[in-house]
């Protein structure tokens, strides 16, 4: 029996394996913090189990529901909007900073709130990004080992596959899930050690290179973006502060590094749409002057958009660049996952809002302040949207001028 053909069953158990041992590398007597849809629950049943096998201490599960989500924009307050569960979000951040493991797992509906009032969305959303920013925070500064894996639910999947029964279309994106995720190998641990090396090797040719900023040219797309003072590419599994390797992204694709939030310049259009908290944002066009996004349209959603630039000072900058080929496996599929978690890393893309720090040389003991004077921008949101694809080229700029072409029609050189 070939690994494609293998029963449903054992290759959910593979994804809750590889999450487990390959995304987050739990270690013993660390608890482990879970947030899912409510659907996914018999893979958060294979992440427990293969989390106690592991040696954690305790596994905690928050879950999440489409149409309870729903029912709060639709009938509560507009006053209540500005409410979140500070409390909550507290805990979590305590969690975190005590050690514990974070794994999400995506597969929500992607365009849940179309329909619904953007300044009710943008209200709670914003309220939501406030109680949060402290367990953000550590995420992106990898203070601990955290991992994002999926679930294929019934209405994601309606939304890729819509043309398909609701039956084929889940059967259809839980394929891709898993294929992306390298389970349908003979040996999906050693599969991801070698995919970790090889992204291992890009990142390092990066940081021998030391650009000091990257030009992106191709359709409706002229943009410089300056990296940050003493940047490092990272990308495959990382080591956190606290000393454990973990694959952030399962399935990952990208290079990725930390751009100066005051030295990104031009113009700069979308190869994907952007779903983001169940609001589509499509053709995204914008344009950036010492770091700041100073215009912005959208064919659709526009109204989001403008609302998830004004979240703050740092949300119209921003944190991330990240390197993806076009030909990448994901890419290959022809799917529009019309999830971040995949798409991203189908195309190279740039991220609005909080830099990984971790994307930084010599950082022990640095202030606030002085990550600030290097480049790392700061914001309570961190929204990635793609703007790869088989018609960007991208050079590699070097303090003095020279350039280096790195990527031709999307593809390395």
């Amino acid at each position: 029996m070939s690994e494609t053909t293998l029963p449903f069953a054992e290759r959910l158990d593979r994804l809750g394996e590889v999450a487990i041992r390959i995304g987050l590398n739990l270690q013993p007597g660390q608890e482990l913090v879970i947030s899912a849809p409510l659907e996914a629950v018999p893979l958060v049943r294979r992440l427990t189990e293969h989390a106690y096998r592991a040696g954690a201490s305790l596994v905690t599960t928050q879950y999440s529901d489409d149409e309870t989500t729903l029912a709060r924009y639709r009938f509560a307050s507009d006053e209540s909007l500005d409410t979140s569960a500070a409390w909550m979000a507290d805990g979590i951040a305590r969690a975190y900073r005590e050690g514990a493991a974070r794994l999400a797992v995506t597969g929500a509906n992607p365009t849940l709130l179309n329909g619904q009032d953007p300044k009710r969305v943008s209200r709670a959303s914003r309220a939501a990004s406030h109680a949060n920013r402290e367990a953000m925070e550590i995420i992106t500064r990898f203070d601990t080992n955290w991992t994002i894996v999926a679930y294929a639910t019934a209405n994601w999947a309606a939304q890729v596959f819509p043309d398909l029964s609701p039956d084929q279309a889940q059967a259809r994106l839980w394929d891709a899930i898993f294929a992306s995720s390298r389970l349908d190998t003979p040996d999906p641990v050693i599969a991801w050690k070698q995919h970790n090396a090889t992204l291992h090797a890009k990142a390092a040719m990066l940081n021998e290179r030391r650009f000091d900023s990257l030009h992106f040219t191709g359709p409706g797309t002229d943009l410089l973006v300056g990296l940050a003072d003493g940047h490092a590419w990272a990308g495959g599994a990382e080591h956190t502060t606290n000393g454990i390797e973990c694959n952030p992204n399962i399935p990952t694709e990208e290079v990725f590094t930390t751009p100066h939030s005051h030295r990104v310049s031009g113009h700069v259009a979308s190869t994907k749409p952007l779903f983001h908290q169940g609001t589509l944002i499509d053709d995204i066009r914008v344009t950036f002057a010492d770091g700041r996004i100073i215009e912005s349209h959208a064919a659709k959603g526009e109204d989001a958009l403008r609302r998830i630039l004004e979240t703050d000072d740092g949300a119209a900058r921003l944190g991330e660049v990240a390197l993806v080929p076009h030909a990448s496996p994901i890419s290959d599929t022809g799917i529009l996952f019309r999830n971040t978690l995949f798409d991203e890393n189908a195309s190279s893309h740039i991220a609005l809002g909080q830099a990984y720090t971790k994307c930084l040389f010599d950082t022990e003991g640095a202030t606030p302040e002085e990550l600030a004077r290097r480049g790392a921008n700061t914001s309570m949101i961190h929204i990635d949207w793609m703007i790869g694809s088989n018609e960007i080229d991208l050079d590699g700029v070097h303090q003095d001028g020279a350039r280096t072409p790195l990527m031709r029609k999307g593809e390395w050189v």
